[in-house]
């Protein structure tokens, strides 16, 4: 069996019955939503024992009390990936994160995990320039491995193009339909548009995929050349930095890093951070995200 993590939504969901997430729907579930007395009909199984004898005993006749559960219904699950230039860096000597596995990495476990809570999955990008559009529905599942080998040709506006575009088909996005973003986050995000796709109650989730030593911040390289790929081509040039360089790199970094965090917090959305295309690492991002939200979800219910 697959390792996976668990879809955690903000609020109840309304999706596909027979899930495998709480829904804001009374029906077959685990979760008792209240009790209520017996009525003709009701199944025996919903009968709380304990509940109808202590009735029973303070009105000195037969009552019966049943509970009524939340119904376990499955939410869509959608993955926009960015394929930006920046996002086909691959790993090498000098850094160990490889985006494209990474985006496969992230593809594969939320995939399992969205099989795993009965979801049905969707997926967009911009690989080649347009929309490539495969809705969440039985017979469009996105599968990861048919993804492997697109271009990384992307315009730099694609995450925000992408969530204007499911925005349009809300036919294929119910309430609380989870959204994963697979990015950089190097070109930031524009906050009106997310704020849009938020208002459409939508599981908003960016998955922060930024190497942790020449992303997230720089080394202290200078004085010394090192080489430089340019993503859009893929060829590599040596470059000298001075030691005044290397430092306004590290700044602007942190800065960047310190910024999406504060725009994302803004926003009431948690991310999850990604620094490995390891599977067993990566998941244990995906366990931390799912746990956080795990304790916000305890702290207003």
């Amino acid at each position: 069996m697959a390792a996976v993590f668990p879809l955690v939504p903000r609020r109840r969901v309304i999706g596909l019955a027979f899930g495998g997430v709480r829904s804001a729907r009374r029906g077959v579930g685990s979760d008792v939503a209240s009790t209520r007395e017996y009525r003709p009909g009701d199944d025996v199984a919903w009968m709380d024992w304990a509940a109808s004898a202590r009735l029973s005993a303070a009105r000195g006749s037969d009552e019966f009390i049943v509970r009524e559960r939340f119904a376990d219904e499955a939410p869509r699950v959608v993955v926009l990936a960015d394929r930006r230039p920046s996002m086909s860096i691959e790993s090498s000597p000098l850094r160990s994160l490889d985006k494209p596995k990474a985006i496969l990495t992230a593809l594969e476990l939320i995939a399992a995990s969205a099989i795993a809570a009965r979801s049905l999955t969707g997926y967009i990008d911009y690989a080649e320039g347009d929309a490539d559009w495969r809705p969440p529905r039985t017979e469009m599942r996105a599968e990861p491995g048919a993804l492997a080998g697109r271009a990384f040709a992307a315009p730099d506006d694609t995450v925000s193009r992408g969530l204007e575009f499911l925005g349009e088909h809300r036919r294929d996005l119910p309430t609380q339909a989870f959204v994963f973003v697979l990015s950089d986050f190097v070109v930031p995000p524009d906050l009106r548009v997310w704020q849009r796709a938020l208002e459409h109650r939508w599981e908003l989730v960016p998955v922060m995929i930024q190497d942790p030593v020449w992303e997230r911040t720089f080394p202290d390289v200078g004085g010394i050349t090192i080489p430089y790929a340019d993503p859009a081509s893929g060829r590599a040039v040596p470059v000298y930095l001075t030691r005044q360089e290397a430092t306004a790199m590290r700044e602007a970094n942190e800065g960047r890093w310190e910024r999406l965090t504060q725009d994302f917090r803004s926003l009431g959305v948690e991310p999850v951070v990604v620094h490995t295309h390891d599977y067993g690492e990566m998941l244990g991002a995906f366990l931390r995200w799912a746990d956080l939200r795990q304790m916000w979800r305890g702290a207003i219910a």
